[in-house]
C-alpha cells in the first residue's frame, strides 16, 4: 500500500524488559544454586605477564632446556583453548619446594619475572600478589574432574559447546568450571531448555553469549519435580552426546557445533537429549522458543519467592 511493502507483525500488548511479551520479571544475580545441584566456579587467575604460560611447542622447547621443569608443568584451558583444541600449558608450582625451584633457573627466571610485574603495578592488590610469585594469583582449581563452560561462545551455535575436564587441566578465569557435575547435569545444561534461558537472561559481549555464574547458572530454574526415570533418561542421552563426539577425536568443537558441520550423529544426539529434558519440564515438544522463556521466568519468579523470602 502507497508503495511501501506490508511487513509480518504481531500486535501484542506488553513488552518486558527482555524485549519479549512476557510477565515483569527481572533475573537477578545470585551467588548460589536454588537446588542442590553442584557450585559452579570461576577459572583461576594468573596475573603473571604471560610468563606461567607456554604453546605446546614452547613448552618442548623449555623442558628441553629445563627438563626438572616436566613435572611442574600441566595443560592450561580456557575458553579458547577448549573450543579450538588449542593447546597451551602452564607452570603449577603449587607443591614445588624452594630448594627445588632454584636447581631451575629458568623456572626461578620465569617466578622473578612475575614478580617484578606484580610489584610494578599500579594496584595495591596486585602488588601485594608479587609475595607469593610461584603462584597463580587466585587459584580455583577443582580437585576433582569438572564440567567446563565457557564465558564467551559463538551465538551462531545451537548450542554452547561444554565438556568434561580433569582436574589434571587448569581452567584459567576465562572459563567456568562445575566440579562433581554428573550427566544428568550434562545434560540439562547442554539442552535446548538451558540454551533459551541463556540466549534471554545472558550478557553479550559484542554479539557473542557471555556466559556467568551469578545470571546464567544459579538462578537457572531446574526441573522441580521428574521421577527418578527421567534424570536416568537425560543421564542417558547425555552420554550419546559424548560418545557422538567421540567419533571425531580430531574435530574441534568449533567444527562440531558449526551449523554446516556439524555430524548428523551429535545432531541426533542432541535432539534425543532436548527431548528427555523437555519432559522432565513437562514442556510439549512443539514448544516455543518465547513459550519456554515465558514460562522458565515464571519458573524463577516462583522459586526467588520461595527461596528469597528474607530479602
Amino acid at each position: 500500500m502507497n508503495g511501501v511493502p506490508e511487513k509480518n507483525f504481531v500486535v501484542v500488548n506488553h513488552i518486558n524488559g527482555y524485549l519479549i511479551p512476557g510477565p515483569d520479571i527481572y533475573v537477578m544475580k545470585r551467588n548460589e544454586p536454588f537446588f542442590n545441584v553442584p557450585q559452579i566456579r570461576m577459572g583461576s587467575s594468573m596475573v603473571d605477564d604471560g610468563n606461567f604460560s607456554f604453546t605446546g611447542d614452547e613448552m618442548n622447547d623449555f623442558v628441553a632446556c629445563e627438563p626438572r621443569a616436566k613435572k611442574f608443568i600441566r595443560p592450561l584451558i580456557g575458553s579458547d583453548e577448549f573450543i579450538n583444541r588449542k593447546q597451551r600449558y602452564c607452570l603449577w608450582l603449587v607443591d614445588c619446594p624452594p630448594d627445588e625451584l632454584r636447581r631451575m633457573p629458568l623456572v626461578y627466571q620465569r617466578v622473578k619475572a612475575v614478580r617484578e610485574y606484580r610489584l610494578n603495578s599500579k594496584r595495591a592488590a596486585t602488588r601485594k600478589l608479587a609475595d607469593k610469585p610461584t603462584l597463580f594469583a587466585e587459584i580455583r582449581q577443582p580437585t576433582t574432574n569438572y564440567l567446563l563452560i565457557p564465558k564467551v561462545s559463538s551465538e551462531r551455535r545451537r548450542y554452547i559447546p561444554i565438556g568434561y575436564m580433569s582436574a589434571e587441566n587448569v581452567v584459567v578465569n576465562t572459563a567456568l568450571a562445575v566440579p562433581d557435575a554428573d550427566l544428568f547435569h550434562f545434560g540439562v545444561l547442554t539442552s535446548s531448555v538451558h540454551m533459551n534461558w541463556v540466549r534471554l537472561v545472558c550478557g553479550r559481549l559484542t554479539s557473542r553469549y557471555q556466559y556467568s555464574a551469578t545470571i546464567c547458572y544459579n538462578p537457572f530454574p531446574w526441573p522441580l519435580f521428574y521421577p527418578e526415570a527421567y534424570r536416568e533418561r537425560i543421564a542417558a542421552t547425555a552420554q550419546k552426546i559424548l560418545d557422538a563426539r567421540a567419533n571425531y577425536p580430531n574435530a574441534s568443537y568449533a567444527d562440531l557445533y558449526d551449523e554446516i558441520s556439524m555430524p548428523s550423529d551429535l545432531r541426533r544426539a542432541h535432539a534425543a537429549n532436548d527431548a528427555a529434558v523437555l519432559k522432565a519440564y513437562a514442556f510439549r515438544a512443539d514448544m516455543s522458543e518465547l513459550a519456554m522463556q515465558i514460562r522458565l521466568l515464571e519458573m524463577y519468579e516462583t522459586l526467588r519467592e520461595e527461596f528469597d523470602v528474607d530479602e
